[in-house]
């Protein structure tokens, strides 16, 4: 077939749209550029290749030939075919586009042209495009096909939920257990406030409820362990090797027999000069070295007001050395001692102290013991019992000796290779240093770096201090030392583990921290007791800051023991450290006495006391803050008040006197009758007023008393209406203050 040259007119209306398509198209970032010159068409025989190879034309434009127009603009065949080629136009465009984006770099280095990707009419109106316009629908109408196709079982399974094991604490907030089912938050209000019950995001959910609502989302809830019963499996988890360890002694006794003086002459120290008032009122720890054996003692103070101590001592110790004055005798202290030792199941050595004084009687101390079940070998009993004296340093190594035996009898051994655990036994804000802690390790070797837990608090082992104010990098186990790092200050008697990370101690404290509020009942609310009690008992407000958790301690409970029927103390604070400005701003607010035992107010909080007329009251010895307290709840009773009748009047005659009033002529019946008595107005047996003499007249004249059988005028102060048969009733009120 030979090949003819054609000619193509396009009327005025296909002109204008192929200039508003050539518009956009130069407008947009993917231009177009048609080209309305001669421009060659490919024959109908001719292929497209997708590769970017140029298709050959076999026909041409006249060039310079006058576009005709051959119809009118309401000619439809013409406008819907152009239509359809303008649609063609735009998709193979795309389609270039995608081909040329997909050339991979050897194809463009070969010689092949940008220039031959542009869109031409002739491309956009060959039979080529349209092939592959249709090749591409075919395409997509097969996947659609097999979409179609996919099985019943494929969809649902790809819709199914993912079962999720969901943690569940003791307690759990609504935003924390909807992130962990990855559900929203709204879904699981909803969810509650359909079973009648009202919660907010932030509301804390009990374990149970929270599995529940984890089975009904369609998980699997696991229950988390308590924080005791992980800290038991660590305790539990020791290895085999056990190695001898040294005993903890601790030494207990009444107040001001000795204690911590014999302590002093055995590790070589005066404790007892820096003790205010010459008494124990903190927990001491020191580790000394006998006969090539290590002891660790524990010195308890003596005073009733520190039971929790002494308690506390008993319960970690190995030993208990019971201290008795030789003069003196078993006191009650000495008593709670015992008791505290039985119940710890912890062996006895009694030391006999100040034997050197000539009234000492150390067979009377064996006799009182006996009453108490201590009977000793010398008695055919198994307690031993030493003779000694602090002052003379007598029979102080066989004080040790007795020590050693019994630590020998016991074969204390534990692991050193585990993790650290140990006591707390006080603890402190310094400052510089931040919170401190006293410990005892029990088990295990504590090394600094070590992550740990104490209570409710956690942190990292900074510095490991002795008791001799070194820093050391490890403590074996039975060795006192502080520890520095803690994030606040423990409470004495908490235990004390090391973890294998932060993140371990971190989230034990904050499961400790959540159970603990779950169990606690805040001091504002009021319990059964006081519920049903006297209520209009006047309170009196206390700020108690102290230097050490166990001074604190003893003084609450102290505090405690103090009972009235008609005032009580009420602690709103009680903490360690220094006095602050807010401690000062707090009791203003409150009316509340500001104590300070063993510690000063900052230079901020003394200088607002003063500008407030707030008193800190400093105390240095425990039975001084007692007093002072029950001085203050003195100070709010009301006094005794007694009233003691002194005279009684008839009234038989009302008389007018000029510049007087009304004078009542009276007859004294009983007693006598002054010129300044309180006096009442008695009527058929009622109290109708209540007063002070004005004056009181003897024929005409003002006398100053008036006695038995005599007759008087009597005039009562802003009280005139007398009448006949009353009665004038003198009396005196004494008050009496009382005290607690």
């Amino acid at each position: 077939m030979e090949n003819k040259k054609t000619k193509l007119t396009i009327s005025g209306t296909a002109k204008k749209s192929i200039e508003n398509i050539e518009l956009a198209k130069t407008k947009s970032k993917n231009s177009v550029i048609i080209e309305k010159q001669t421009n060659k068409f490919p024959s109908r025989g001719g292929s497209f290749r997708p590769g970017g190879v140029k298709p050959k034309s076999s026909s041409t434009f006249n060039k310079g030939a006058p576009a005709k127009s051959n119809f009118t603009p309401k000619s439809a065949p013409i406008t819907s075919d152009f239509e359809r080629r303008k649609l063609a136009e735009q998709r193979a465009t795309k389609r270039l586009k995608g081909d040329n984006q997909n050339k991979d770099k050897k194809t463009l280095k070969s010689g092949v042209k940008k220039r031959e990707t542009k869109l031409t009419v002739s491309r956009a109106l060959s039979d080529e495009i349209e092939a592959r316009e249709r090749s591409l629908a075919s395409v997509k109408r097969a996947r659609l096909k097999e979409n179609k196709n996919l099985s019943k079982e494929e969809v649902k399974e790809s819709l199914k939920p993912v079962k999720r094991d969901i943690n569940i604490p003791e307690t759990i907030t609504v935003r924390e257990l909807a992130n962990r089912m990855a559900e929203q938050s709204s879904n699981v209000i909803k969810y509650l406030f359909g079973m009648g019950v009202t919660v907010t995001i932030n509301q804390s959910l009990a374990a149970d409820t929270a599995e529940f609502l984890v089975k009904e989302f369609g998980h699997n809830p696991i229950r988390e362990e308590k924080a005791e019963e992980i800290i038991q499996k660590i305790k539990a988890s020791r290895t085999e090797n056990l190695k001898n360890r040294p005993p903890i002694v601790t030494v207990m006794g009444h107040v001001d027999h000795g204690k911590t003086s014999v302590l002093d002459v055995l590790r070589s120290a005066n404790v007892v000069s820096g003790e205010f008032g010459g008494i124990t009122q903190h927990i001491g720890a020191y580790q000394i070295e006998s006969q090539s054996n290590k002891l660790t003692f524990i010195d308890t103070p003596g005073h009733a007001a520190f039971t929790e101590m002494r308690a506390r001592g008993s319960k970690l110790t190995d030993v208990v050395v019971l201290v008795v004055a030789a003069d003196d005798g078993v006191k009650p202290q000495t008593v709670e001692s015992i008791k505290h030792a039985k119940a710890a199941k912890v062996p006895i050595v009694v030391a006999i102290n100040k034997c050197d004084l000539p009234e000492a009687d150390p067979q009377k101390i064996k006799n009182q013991l006996l009453e108490h079940e201590l009977i000793a070998e010398d008695l055919s009993g198994d307690t031993l019992m030493v003779e000694i004296s602090a002052k003379t340093k007598l029979n102080l190594e066989k004080l040790v000796e007795a020590i050693i035996l019994q630590a020998e009898i016991l074969d204390l051994k534990t692991d050193f290779e585990s993790k650290a655990t140990g006591i707390v036994l006080e603890s402190k804000i310094d400052i510089g240093r931040g919170p401190v802690a006293t410990i005892i390790v029990t088990t295990g070797t504590l090394k600094k770096g070590d992550f740990f837990v104490s209570g409710l608090r956690w942190g990292k082992v900074r510095a490991i201090i002795d008791d001799k104010g070194k820093n050391i990098n490890e403590a074996l186990p039975s060795t006192p030392v502080e520890i520095l790092g803690i994030n606040g200050a423990a409470k004495s008697g908490d235990d004390f583990i090391v973890l294998d990370n932060e993140k371990e101690a971190k989230t034990l404290s904050e499961n400790r921290a959540q159970e603990s509020k779950e169990v606690k009942n805040p001091l504002t609310f009021a319990t059964q007791d006081s519920a049903f009690s006297n209520n209009s008992a006047e309170e009196l407000n206390l700020i108690i800051k102290s230097d050490v958790h166990g001074s604190s301690e003893a003084i609450k409970n102290a505090i405690s023991q103090i009972k009235h029927d008609e005032v009580k103390p009420k602690i709103i604070l009680s903490d360690i450290g220094m006095v602050t400005e807010t401690d000062v701003t707090l009791a203003k607010a409150s009316n509340a006495a500001l104590i300070a035992f063993n510690v000063k107010p900052s230079k901020e909080a003394k200088k607002l006391a003063e500008n407030e007329n707030i008193k800190i009251s400093s105390y240095n010895i425990i039975y001084e803050v007692l007093d002072f307290i029950k001085q203050k709840m003195s100070g709010l009773l009301t006094p005794d008040v007694k009233e003691t009748i002194v005279g009684t009047a008839e009234i038989l005659e009302i008389f007018k006197v000029s510049g007087a009033g009304k004078v009542a002529g009276s007859k004294i019946t009983e007693g006598e009758i002054t010129s300044n008595s309180d006096v009442r107005i008695i009527r058929d047996g009622a109290i109708i007023y209540t007063g002070k003499v004005e004056t009181l007249f003897r024929e005409k004249n003002q006398v100053k008393q008036v006695s038995n059988g005599q007759e008087c005028g009597i005039t009562v102060k802003d009280y005139m209406d007398f009448q006949k048969n009353d009665t004038i009733e003198a009396f005196n009120v004494t008050s009496t203050e009382r005290s607690i």
